[in-house]
């Protein structure tokens, strides 16, 4: 008999193939060495954080004031709440005060909360194929059911096919722009038009579809394009982001939930009930001090384009089709095999780990994250190219 529930034995099954092939990796790694592994399977920041985070945390880690490192109000630290608040108002044209913030232990964390304070049982959330795995797991334990309705060819959103998935039960739908795995930056048009069926549909229901902007990698953008703001198009949004890409501070854990300002406080306190009651407490107080002194530093973000286009240029010249991303740092080609699965295990003979697509509700693609050194890159191309010549 399994010390396992039978719930999370089901979930286990159903596991992330991120992971899996991130385990797979250490496998590798462990077999044939760690220079001969070509892993862009797991979305983990390489960029160290910029100097001004490591001075900022330097000072306020010897920071004699007592004190310094109890409990605060769950919501966080109201100097870091301000800061964000600031930012998001300034960044959407919508004045949030910081009342409608609350501090979280990164974007999973404020998503994790944001989906209890608003699911009843059985209550539907639609998120959009290829989707992000582990959206399933979180709506899953919050009671709810998850709906995926797919995008368009080109990764962009599918209002018909929205439409059609919108009904009675339909509580929230989540949005990632840019898009993880497809670096897609849903534009403006696209927005205007989530959002006006959205308000149709609301009016439909008689009451709010609550719209969820997942936003890690909003300032990971290229060529000029824009990240079109949510907050002044639908009143029902609450942002979700974190600091994790564009700091690079994945294993920091810490990030932000911020709701338009026409939601009722009641919102804002079972947000902050359930960060408190699901264990998390509170978001890394040191963190939130060390955000509030450095909101508009990132790291190098040209690096993350020169992968890119080094990428995107070398899988597209070897025939792999590849939409061009415009943000994120992930590239989604077609699989030259209909089985992604089968495509995937073959790059794995070359030592060179993506994750099929399968896990992402996007069969025949793979998801390959260029957040590595650009030899890596330089080194995999060519197993990219004998993977494609004798798949």
């Amino acid at each position: 008999m399994s010390v396992l529930s039978d719930r999370i034995a089901g979930c286990l099954d159903s596991a992330s193939l991120v992971r899996k092939m991130f385990e797979e990796g250490a496998r590798l790694r462990a077999e044939f060495g760690a220079d001969d592994v070509c892993d862009f399977s797991l979305g983990n920041p390489h960029l160290e954080p910029p100097s001004e985070f490591k001075d900022q945390l330097r000072e306020l880690a010897t920071d004699p004031a007592p004190g310094a490192h109890r409990y605060m109000h769950t919501s966080g630290y109201p100097h870091a709440r301000e800061a964000v608040a600031c930012s998001v108002s300034q960044r959407e044209g919508v004045e949030v005060p910081s009342s409608h913030v609350v501090m979280a232990t990164g974007a999973a964390c404020g998503l994790n909360i944001v989906l209890h304070a608003l699911l009843n049982p059985g209550e539907e959330v639609i998120i959009l194929a290829p989707i992000f795995p582990e959206y399933r797991f979180y709506i899953f334990h919050s009671g709810g059911e998850c709906r995926i309705v797919p995008s368009k060819p080109d990764f962009d959103i599918d209002l018909e096919a929205l439409a059609e998935a919108i009904s009675e039960k339909t509580r929230a739908i989540i949005i990632n722009s840019p898009h993880n795995p497809t670096g897609r930056v849903y534009p403006e048009e696209s927005i205007d038009g989530l959002t006006k069926l959205l308000k149709e549909k609301s009016d439909e229901l008689g009451r709010p579809i609550v719209l969820i902007a997942d936003e890690p990698y909003r300032r990971l953008v290229y060529d000029g394009v824009e990240v079109a703001p949510v907050l002044p198009r639908y009143e029902s949004t609450i942002l979700v982001a974190s600091f994790s890409k564009d700091l690079g501070l994945a294993g920091e854990r810490i990030g932000y939930v911020a709701a338009h300002p026409s939601f009722p406080t009641e919102l804002i306190e079972g947000i902050s009930f359930c960060l408190r009651t699901l264990g998390f407490v509170n978001a890394p107080g040191l963190m939130q001090r060390v955000i509030a002194e450095v909101m508009d530093a990132s790291v190098d973000l040209p690096a993350y384009k020169h992968n890119r286009d080094l990428f995107y240029e070398g899988l597209t010249e070897i025939g792999y089709e590849v939409v061009k991303p415009e943000g994120a740092f992930y590239l989604f080609p077609k699989t030259p095999l209909e089985d992604d699965r089968v495509f995937c295990k073959r790059l794995m003979n070359e030592r060179v780990l993506a994750v099929p697509g399968s896990g992402f509700a996007a069969p025949g693609h793979m998801r390959i994250s260029y957040a590595v050194k650009p030899e890596v890159i330089e080194k995999a191309l060519p197993r990219f190219k004998t993977a494609f010549e004798n798949p």
